[in-house]
């Protein structure tokens, strides 16, 4: 009996190797390195504006669904298949190398023939489902700094702005307190600096531009921990089987939803402190 596990006693199939040396090449340290010069560009002015349209591409993600397990499929065909999001010069290349990949497999047997606009959905829908992947890997980073800076949970951008302003209002007051910042320390500590809500308003739009920035290259981050673990290969098998079966996906993949996550839980409880006055 081999007392070896069974990933390493059982030989990988041909398409499975394939997809090894892809994850690999596209998406190890050095694969993504390469991938990120991409982003030092127009990728820059479109990260903020996508972020600000990934909660609508969510809502239409899930009506279309909705739509086609109550029997309307044309109308949730369409709702899934509207795109609000700005294609970044780094999901261009993803897109490309993709293509690239299924051509060869099709010319090696390993996948069937499909119609072309069902490649290219499963191709969108892998490159969007990283994007999520790289929104989630921020909310991380974020739930971190709010830990570290702050001593509380920061779910999500709104919920930073808050203590974020009270930082920024307070360094700036002491700086600026007269008789020298040791005296503003403790004067400040004292009577703390009373914030407007255009000043959380405006230092929770400079986060949210901030966020923006770090979500486009939080790949850096989260590429070489998925190609590790396997969670590229493992989609990107998913995403090939779907086509053997010539079925599209129709749900949104949980990963945008964890990506959304972080936003309901703060608006949750912005919404519950409103009530409570």
């Amino acid at each position: 009996m081999d007392p070896r596990p069974a990933s390493l006693s059982t030989p990988a199939t041909p398409r499975e190797a394939a997809l090894r040396r892809f994850v690999a090449r596209r998406y190890g340290v050095r694969g993504t390195l390469a991938l990120h010069r991409h982003a030092l560009g127009a990728d820059l002015l479109r990260a903020p504006l996508n972020v600000m349209l990934a909660p609508v591409a969510l809502i239409l993600q899930g009506l279309g669904w909705a739509a086609g397990r109550l029997g309307a499929r044309r109308a949730g065909a369409w709702l899934r298949g509207r795109r609000v999001f700005l294609l970044s010069d780094m999901s261009r290349v993803i897109a490309a190398d993709l293509t690239a990949l299924i051509d060869d497999l099709r010319a090696q047997g390993l996948v069937p023939d499909a119609p072309p606009e069902r490649i290219a959905r499963a191709i969108r829908t892998h490159v969007e489902t990283r994007n999520a992947v790289a929104e989630i890997t921020t909310s991380l980073i974020v739930l971190a700094t709010g830990i570290l800076l702050f001593q509380r949970a920061t779910p999500g951008l709104i919920s930073l702005a808050g203590p974020f302003a009270e930082l920024r209002a307070h360094g700036a007051a002491v700086r600026d307190f007269a008789l020298g910042d040791t005296l503003g320390r403790a004067w400040y500590w004292a009577f703390p600096v009373e914030l407007s809500p255009l000043y959380v308003m405006a230092t929770g739009a400079m986060l949210a531009v901030a966020g923006s920035l770090v979500t486009t290259f939080a790949g850096l981050i989260a590429d070489p921990v998925q190609a590790m673990t396997g969670l590229h290969r493992r989609r990107l098998s998913r995403m090939l089987d779907r086509l053997d079966r010539a079925q599209d996906h129709d749900a949104p993949a949980p990963e945008h939803l964890l990506a959304r996550l972080g936003d309901l839980i703060d608006a949750g409880l912005l919404a519950l402190r409103s009530w409570r006055g």
